[in-house]
């Protein structure tokens, strides 16, 4: 672990709740989707990996979140989970996923939970309370999110911010305590701005994470890859990218590929010698074929 005390990593919904206002590091979420990525992010030391939904975009080269279901979920999340995180596993609901009813939303909550996540994450704010309450009854743990919501992408008329005009902003305001009074225990803020964020996490008692809404949440996230670098861009105005790996591992294959086409590739080293009786018997052999 290189990135935070590993005694400091909340391993519960209970120890993230707890964080609010405990006088602690803000906390620190990135999402991953398969088992490297996990690995990447917990030895780094968050404190929750989010398997997303942004899979869709992110990893499946779809051109929105709104492209994949459950399956691919549950199929992303055990991957995740198979690499034994400390982090908190959230996973997103996908859409229609929990739109249909509190029946159809436990059912599929539970599908994740069966695949490792240890909570889940869904969309919207006071609309959502009937779901948000039976998945919660069925004792799973629920992360809220609110702002640019982009299963919303459609009705919202795009990845825009959110909450810039006062009705709408004492709107996510009042969805916010909602869900935190419902039982979510922790609430993504995306792409508001930073007043409205800060009016937010004094208004709720569990934590608020921002992904574009500013310093004053009390946590961040941010998409594993856009931090990374494995994507060309144009990056939001709120990712910071903290390596360039794309080009780093575009550099890499190339020099793969001229070191195979120059003879470079493999050397001696590099390849499996077989014994003298091995070389002797196999030219034999070839010379016998040819001779018949």
């Amino acid at each position: 672990m290189t990135g935070a005390d590993p005694t400091s990593i909340p391993r519960s919904v209970p120890d993230v709740r707890a964080r609010k206002g405990a006088g602690g590091p803000p906390l620190a979420m990135v999402t991953a989707y398969d088992t490297p990525g996990a690995r990447v992010a917990d030895q780094g030391g968050v404190d929750l990996i989010l398997v997303g939904d942004s899979v869709a975009m992110v990893v499946l080269g779809h051109p929105d979140t709104l492209q994949i279901g459950v399956r691919e979920m549950v199929h992303h999340v055990s991957a995740v989970a198979r690499a034994r995180t400390r982090a908190l596993v959230v996973a997103d609901m996908p859409w229609l996923s929990y739109h249909r009813g509190p029946s159809d939303a436990v059912a599929n909550a539970g599908r994740l939970v069966r695949a490792g996540a240890r909570a889940v994450k869904l969309e919207g704010g006071r609309k959502r309370l009937p779901v948000v309450t039976a998945i919660l009854d069925a004792e799973v743990p629920v992360m809220g999110h609110l702002g640019l919501t982009p299963q919303s992408l459609h009705a919202i008329g795009g990845y825009r911010a959110q909450g810039r005009g006062i009705g709408q902003a004492w709107e996510l305001v009042d969805d916010a305590v909602a869900l935190a009074e419902a039982g979510c225990f922790a609430i993504v803020l995306e792409a508001v701005p930073v007043v409205l964020a800060a009016a937010i996490t004094d208004a709720v008692p569990v934590p608020t994470i921002g992904i574009g809404a500013g310093p004053a949440c009390d946590g961040q996230v941010l998409v594993l890859h856009d931090l990374l670098g494995l994507h060309p861009g144009p990056d939001p105005r709120f990712v910071r990218r903290y390596a360039s790996l794309e080009r780093d591992a575009v550099a890499a294959v190339a020099g793969f590929a001229a070191d195979v086409r120059a003879g470079r590739f493999p050397v001696e080293a590099e390849s499996y010698a077989g014994s003298d009786e091995l070389a002797a018997a196999l030219a034999a052999g070839r010379g016998a074929s040819k001779a018949g």
